[in-house]
């Protein structure tokens, strides 16, 4: 089949198109024609098989050719580029009605969605960076306020599932299997004499040794190696030495602020320590109970040494010695001088993180951790007292997120990252309970904001189920902020501390905030609408139990 390679018309096998001098034809002679004679070109023939359009080409040599030709070509370049017009308009109408239908338009969505894992052991040599690759994966588009009858039939599903089942709560000797170093250190009995739990541990070292060179805490941050300094300089003036022996005192914390996270534990720890008769440890937040024995420093960093309990006790070390100098006061020993002093520690991870009980505990619970820190706490310290520092849920994660996310922070970004979180929880409720979703180290490492945290119902039912109520202390950040003076008056009262001159009250209590929000941050404005409607949505049924629990509606946060 032969077509014409100027005016693209397709002919017969014997006919040579007249009409256009330029058609060879099989006896046909450059030379000889009058139109072709001069010039120099190379024809190109097609096969049998029926040819496309846009590939009819001719290569020519020479590059003068005639108006008539000129024009040829013109027209047919012009009629290629219409018809491709015409062809991607129709390919574009098809995508965008197609995309409308199924709620996908022109944007690709930026939802990736995985399956929870059903197996929830994982590797001993798998650094914790590399969780989120359990979760396969799969695209799930959830736009803004369209899409918010979607995402309310996930929070439906994770409300269905939703049981408050009270565990289990395990044995002494079996606490002592799982970590006998802590209970070969730890004594069960402290001094009587000092209202904080205290005691004397023989010192075995000589005056050439470093009792600090080993302290992981020096070792792996250089901004609190200033503070070892200091305690390796005074540190032998503080030895009690008794029948040729030295003596160290040891001490525990006597309360703990344990939570959560962005509702103001900072500040209740600023004001707390400005009280006389209040020390707390060396570093605000060892997150040794939760992180640190189990060798985690960062969590995209995997593992490390574990922490032995010796270096949390040297973190307490300056309030010891001053706790010792009120033990071997003279008025202690001629008329039985009580320590007032108590020490605190503030951290924020303790109530809530228990990411770390599937690398090292038995995995025969359905998911469940069998030993929480709460538990061993309580092993030592059945009389400790807790403090938790609570706010709105929703803003509380707004506020998290604002505070961690390094970079392209913004409210849709927020809104993103919350309908993901939101599915990862449903994929988990579907095939486990909730406290194993809760404390499951792989689906927390995966959701990209900490939905979990919110929780604080699930969290604090397990405190109570080794602590009685009497011992823990729950405020909310919204009452500490609109009266500082009153909150503060509740932690004094339930530490049993020793009164304040007016001096010191208005020291304590008219202090600037600490920790606020960043003006960066600041910047960024509200959460949307759309974003807080969803939240409030997820985190009611759990406020409502939360109110139950404490009899108190003001935790179900509606008017925040």
């Amino acid at each position: 089949m032969r077509y014409c390679i100027n005016c693209c018309i397709h002919l017969l096998p014997n006919d040579l198109h007249r009409q256009c001098f330029r058609c060879r034809g099989p006896n046909h002679n450059n030379q000889k024609c009058p139109v072709c004679k001069g010039e120099s070109k190379i024809p190109l023939y097609a096969d049998s098989k029926q040819m496309k359009l846009l590939a009819v080409l001719e290569v020519r040599t020479d590059h003068s050719e005639s108006w008539n030709g000129f024009f040829c070509l013109r027209k047919g370049k012009l009629c290629s580029l219409i018809f491709g017009l015409i062809i991607m308009t129709l390919v574009m109408a098809s995508y965008i009605l197609t995309g409308a239908k199924h709620g996908l338009l022109l944007i690709p969505s930026p939802f990736h969605y995985g399956a929870f894992t059903s197996n929830p052991s994982l590797m001993d040599n798998e650094s914790l960076s590399d969780m989120k690759d359990h979760y396969q994966p799969s695209k799930m588009n959830i736009s803004y306020v369209k899409d918010y009858p979607s995402i309310k039939l996930i929070i439906g599903t994770i409300t269905s599932k939703i049981e408050f089942i009270t565990r289990q709560r395990p044995d002494s000797e079996e606490l002592r299997k799982q970590e006998p170093h802590m209970f070969s250190v730890i004594p069960n009995k402290f001094l009587p004499n000092s209202k904080n739990p205290c005691w004397y541990e023989e010192y075995r070292g000589n005056t050439t040794t470093d009792p600090y060179a080993t302290n992981s805490y020096a070792l792996y941050s250089k901004r609190f190696r200033t503070i070892f300094d200091y305690l390796r300089k005074v540190f032998w003036n503080h030895l009690y030495h008794y029948k040729d022996k030295h003596y160290r005192l040891r001490c525990l914390p006597h309360f703990y602020i344990i939570g959560q996270p962005k509702c103001g534990t900072t500040d209740l720890y600023d004001r707390l320590r400005l009280h006389p008769d209040v020390r707390f440890s060396a570093i605000k937040e060892p997150h040794w109970w939760t992180r640190k024995r189990f060798g985690i420093i960062r969590l995209r960093d995997g593992f490390h040494d574990r922490y032995p309990v010796e270096d949390y006790l040297d973190l307490f070390d300056l309030a010891a010695h001053q706790i010792q100098g009120v033990l071997q006061s003279e008025a202690a020993k001629e008329h039985g001088k009580m320590n007032n002093i108590v020490i605190g520690e503030a951290s924020a991870s303790t109530m809530w993180d228990n990411n770390a009980w599937i690398f090292f505990y038995d995995n025969s619970t359905e998911g469940e951790p069998p030993f929480l820190i709460q538990d061993f706490i309580h092993a030592f310290q059945p009389n400790a007292k807790l403090i938790i520092m609570l706010r709105d849920p929703v803003e509380r994660l707004y506020s998290d997120y604002l505070y961690f996310a390094s970079a392209n922070k913004s409210v849709e970004d927020f809104h993103e990252k919350v309908a993901e979180s939101l599915q990862l929880f449903e994929n988990c409720m579907l095939d486990y309970s909730l406290r194993a979703c809760v404390y499951n180290n792989t689906l927390n490492n995966a959701m990209p904001v900490r939905l979990q945290v919110g929780l604080y119902v699930v969290y604090l039912l397990d405190w109570l189920t080794v602590f009685n109520k009497d011992q823990i202390l729950v405020l909310r950040l919204e009452d500490h902020a609109s009266n500082v003076k009153y909150t503060m008056h509740m932690v004094f009262q339930f530490l049993d501390l020793g009164p304040l001159s007016e001096k010191q009250e208005a020291l304590i209590t008219k202090s600037p905030a600490s920790n606020t929000r960043r003006p960066e941050d600041r910047s960024l404005g509200p959460m949307l609408p759309t974003t807080k409607a969803i939240l409030r949505d997820f985190y009611r049924p759990f406020n409502t139990k939360l109110a139950q629990v404490l009899f108190d509606d003001a935790f179900l946060w509606k008017r925040t």
